[in-house]
């Protein structure tokens, strides 16, 4: 299953690393490909200082951490999207958030799932009739199913 990770998983992730988030980027093959826009890079580096604080790693740990999860995902460049994607995207994040445009954009690109831990979002897209989106209980419950096939 293709499933397009926004900021506040990785966020997340990093936050806790041995947590249901990294268990599930860092042990997933044959279950989930995992997907993103550069942009990811860009807005975690926006929040680096906030994540640094708040995980109380150093620089070295925080760049490892992130570069490990990093592996996981394949970043797709968002040149490629097509622009009548970019259009109906905006529309969809048009009074939720314009800044997850991006992660809209790419999860209708490649036909995949947005993971998402914003409830708002989650909520806001739901609301506008956006139903690929999943929440970290809906892909723990799919992992958990697959790993015991």
């Amino acid at each position: 299953m293709k499933i397009i990770i926004d900021t506040n998983i990785i966020f997340s992730a990093l936050l806790k690393t041995h947590t249901t988030f990294g268990q599930i980027i860092f042990n997933s093959d044959g279950i989930f490909e995992f997907y993103s826009p550069h942009y990811l890079r860009t807005e975690i580096r926006n929040h680096w200082e906030k994540i640094k604080k708040i995980s109380k790693l150093t620089d070295q740990q925080l760049e490892e951490s992130f570069d490990s999860l990093l592996t996981k995902i394949s970043f797709i460049n968002e040149e490629i999207i097509p622009q009548k994607t970019w259009e109906d995207s905006e529309k969809i994040t048009e009074g939720i958030d314009l800044d997850d445009t991006d992660f809209i954009a790419l999860t209708k690109h490649l036909k995949a799932k947005l993971w998402t831990g914003d409830l708002e979002l989650r909520n806001g897209l739901k609301s506008k009739g956006f139903k690929s989106v999943l929440t970290t209980a809906e892909i723990l419950k799919h992992w958990t199913k697959k790993k015991k096939e």
